[in-house]
């Protein structure tokens, strides 16, 4: 019995390593996916910055500290940047005109022009 039990154990370590080595990989495949991710969601013309910014953080978690992180983290500072300078503001710089609480229906309204006086007659 004790030479089966001296078997067993080396036996269960070799498999219990390679089973994390697999969870590990397959962690880090996912981490990679979830970075590709994050850094086409940033290039979207309106980024969901919580999705790019967790898929980041996760990135993070299994280890990953490659190039990409780097640029996705620098691709959302600079989106975050360029947002708060242009919030509310038109190409001008001039702040935008609130929406007008009338609808809308397609044609645009002339003003009406006030009515004119009788021209004074020359005596």
């Amino acid at each position: 019995m004790a030479i089966e039990s001296a078997l067993i154990k080396p036996v269960v370590d070799a498999l219990m390593a390679l089973l994390s080595r697999g969870e590990k990989a397959n962690l880090k495949r996912n981490a990679e996916a979830a970075l590709r991710e994050a850094i086409r969601e940033l290039l979207l013309a309106n980024p969901d910055e919580n999705k790019a910014e967790a898929r980041i953080a996760i990135a993070k978690a299994a280890g990953i500290l490659s190039e990409d992180v780097v640029l996705a983290e620098d691709m959302l500072e600079k989106h975050r940047a360029t947002k708060s300078k242009t919030s509310g503001k038109a190409a001008t710089g001039r702040k935008r005109k609130p929406a007008s609480s009338k609808p809308d229906d397609g044609r645009s309204a002339k003003k009406a022009a006030p009515p004119r006086k009788p021209a004074a007659k020359k005596s």
